[in-house]
């Protein structure tokens, strides 16, 4: 973030988590997310993105489980903070979209049901008060907020849909960060896109910062300043996007920018039989 001071990011973690007796599943790790800043986590499976993101949000509670330095967020150690004091900051200072919206929707119950539960959380007022900022969360997302759509069950919804629903039920309360977590590795190409258009819409619209965690380098490209790479439990590069795909400074970024699959120009093996063809 350019030189910027530890006190100006919206959140700073310098943290290490060990489970059991096992090598630290996230060592020494360094990461920084400013006001208003789409920051990239990028990493193969297992290098311990999601370990980050659960360590973020206090849910890494197990009696073997080990983590320790500090997370600050917006002047607090979320570290030092208790259960009932993290509640009061999950879901509504740092929200959580996940992988599978139809695994992370009840399925027995409306949207509306599920909407209205997550907006009393924190909230307290009329039922008219509610169904305004219902329809506020959905209009956001490009997604109907008639009484028709919010009484429909999960299993009613396409995918793209309820990850639309999801990510309504995560800006609410209109949360200084947004973490998403592999949020549209489940979803078919053009339907990721419009996930990602719409997640840098909320990013300009409301100033909230997102934490986009990903192992597709081709999504994180798309909507991201920053891009910070985890391998085995350790951020081994940060930078800005441009930096991070022109000018990779660690081995393996490199390796990483070298396998985004390339979009051939034409096949020479059909050119060939086209020839081939000719000459009969």
């Amino acid at each position: 973030m350019g030189g910027k001071a530890q006190s100006d990011m919206l959140l700073s973690a310098r943290l290490s988590v060990q489970y059991g007796e096992k090598r630290p599943v996230l060592d020494n790790v360094e990461l920084d997310i400013g006001h208003g800043e789409v920051l990239g986590l990028v990493g193969q499976s297992g290098s311990g993105k999601s370990t980050l993101a659960m360590a973020i949000l206090g849910l890494l509670q197990g009696k073997k489980t080990r983590v320790r330095g500090s997370i600050c967020f917006e002047g607090l150690d979320l570290l030092s903070l208790s259960e009932r004091e993290l509640r009061k900051l999950r879901g509504r200072k740092i929200s959580l979209v996940l992988q599978s919206p139809l695994s992370s929707l009840n399925p027995a119950l409306r949207i509306r049901t599920q909407l209205r539960e997550a907006w009393r959380v924190h909230l307290s007022g009329t039922d008219s008060d509610c169904d305004r900022m219902l329809c506020t969360a959905l209009d956001s997302v490009s997604l109907p907020s008639d009484d028709q759509f919010q009484r429909k069950f999960p299993s009613q919804m396409s995918v793209g849909q309820a990850q639309r629903v999801l990510i309504a039920m995560a800006v609410l309360h209109h949360p200084a960060l947004l973490i998403a977590d592999e949020a549209t590795s489940a979803l078919d190409v053009i339907t990721q896109s419009e996930i990602l258009a719409l997640f840098r819409e909320l990013n300009r619209k409301t100033g909230m910062s997102l934490l986009y965690i990903s192992h597709d380098l081709s999504s994180v490209a798309a909507i991201c300043d920053r891009i910070a790479i985890l391998s085995q439990g350790r951020i081994v590069e940060t930078g800005t996007t441009q930096q991070i795909f022109c000018d990779p400074k660690h081995e393996y970024t490199r390796r990483l920018v070298a396998a985004m699959p390339k979009v051939p120009t034409s096949r020479p093996e059909q050119k060939g039989k086209a020839a081939g063809a000719s000459t009969n």
